[in-house]
């Protein structure tokens, strides 16, 4: 058996070299220093040999899939090698006619006057949503099957307006593809018929960046009470429960793994919650510690001393900024970081819904493991923050910005 140890540290000879893996796979080691992935493998009672890719480009762990891919061929009496060379030729054949040419095309010549956040999320959209499946084939032959194949994977992310946006953009690129002679009809044209409908959220939220940007910066400018006010500019970092953000202890807090744990009682499954605290976070809490620290809570009452502020703070200091409650309510951050962790900056759905607390479709009663995706989710956290902080100064919509609080 091969491992990446021996496949790197193999050394050319004066003769060509072949080290066996299993079932057929080798590694070629020619005179001249090249390493080459080789399958032997019969077919017809004939012995052949398939081609699969150089050393290191294509990795011991690729190569032993791409074997297990050809060995099924194979199962099914198809020649791995000529379909190999089908496949290529068909590639560079529809390559200028493919969906993914097209729409790059298109997207340089009619995005090139949108805003960089707008190109940003209609590049995502077709890059993650829509070239993986049908990048690759020819616009003209291409069916609505195909099509809202790839939008139901991402309605099963719980995704439903980024599905409509997506069918929106493979809209705009088939119509360009038709005016300028490339294919015949749209098959995205009727897919919003089969599109889920949106369910009309019981806690409104914003999820259009421009919007949520223009929400921060409202946030910014609120003057209240400290304690609803650093209350309120927490709110949309931590996305927890108001409830659970307004019974917030200082006990709750680790500072030396900045962690928020949260006890099983306040939490709406009865199961303890870990909530990472990016640096954002920690530095309005440290200047909260200076203010209240010898409150029981976090965010104490002005007006009944032990006790937390109350559950309309929030809600409140929103509507004091002309935010209605049909514009965003306190628990409608919650679909707010949902939204945009999935649809801006691609973050794992599991890593998100372990973050909300949510438990799994059907695992009523399971355990929930308050630390599951935890290294995962500190980093999401800081990812989320760090997001947030650019959308209020308009710059890239991920990185570049220092951890130091602007919140």
């Amino acid at each position: 058996m091969i491992t990446d140890m021996i496949a790197r540290t193999t050394k050319s000879s004066d003769k060509d070299i072949k080290i066996y893996d299993s079932e057929g796979l080798l590694l070629l080691i020619k005179k001249s220093g090249g390493k080459y992935w080789r399958l032997k493998y019969r077919i017809n009672g004939k012995e052949k040999q398939l081609a699969i890719g150089v050393y290191p480009t294509v990795s011991l762990k690729q190569a032993r899939i791409a074997r297990d891919q050809a060995k099924q061929l194979i199962r099914e009496g198809r020649d791995p090698s000529a379909e190999s060379r089908v496949s290529k030729h068909t590639k560079n054949l529809v390559a200028e006619d493919s969906f993914k040419a097209i729409a790059t095309e298109w997207f340089n010549i009619k995005m090139a006057d949108k805003s960089a956040s707008h190109r940003d999320r209609t590049w995502r959209a077709l890059e993650k949503n829509l070239f993986p499946d049908i990048g690759f084939r020819p616009i003209a032959e291409i069916s609505p099957p195909e099509i809202l194949a790839s939008l139901r994977k991402i309605e099963a992310r719980g995704a439903l307006d980024m599905a409509r946006r997506t069918n929106q953009a493979a809209g705009q690129v088939f119509k360009y593809a038709i005016v300028t002679g490339r294919a015949v009809v749209d098959p995205s044209r009727d897919l919003s018929f089969a599109l889920k409908t949106h369910v009309t959220q019981h806690y409104a939220s914003i999820t259009d960046p421009t919007k949520v940007r223009q929400l921060l910066l409202s946030i910014d400018s609120y003057k209240g009470s400290l304690v609803v006010e650093y209350a309120l500019r927490l709110t949309p970092h931590l996305f927890v429960r108001p409830s659970e953000l307004r019974k917030m202890e200082w006990s709750e807090i680790d500072w030396n793994r900045s962690l928020w744990v949260i006890p099983a009682e306040k939490m709406k499954m009865g199961q303890e919650h870990i909530v990472p605290l990016s640096s954002q976070v920690l530095g309005v809490l440290k200047k909260l510690l200076a203010v209240s620290s010898s409150n029981r809570y976090v965010f104490p009452s002005a007006r009944r001393g032990g006790r937390p502020m109350s559950d309309n703070a929030v809600r409140t200091a929103l509507r004091s900024m002309e935010y209605g409650s049909d514009d965003i309510t306190p628990h409608g951050f919650r679909a707010m970081a949902r939204t945009l962790l999935d649809e801006e900056l691609g973050c794992r759905p599991e890593h998100i819904e372990a973050q909300l607390a949510h438990l799994p479709a059907g695992s009523l009663g399971a355990a929930y493991n308050r630390s599951k995706y935890l290294p995962d989710r500190v980093e999401m956290m800081q990812l989320w923050s760090d997001y947030l902080d650019n959308l209020k100064t308009d710059s890239r919509l991920q990185g570049g910005v220092s951890h130091e609080s602007t919140i």
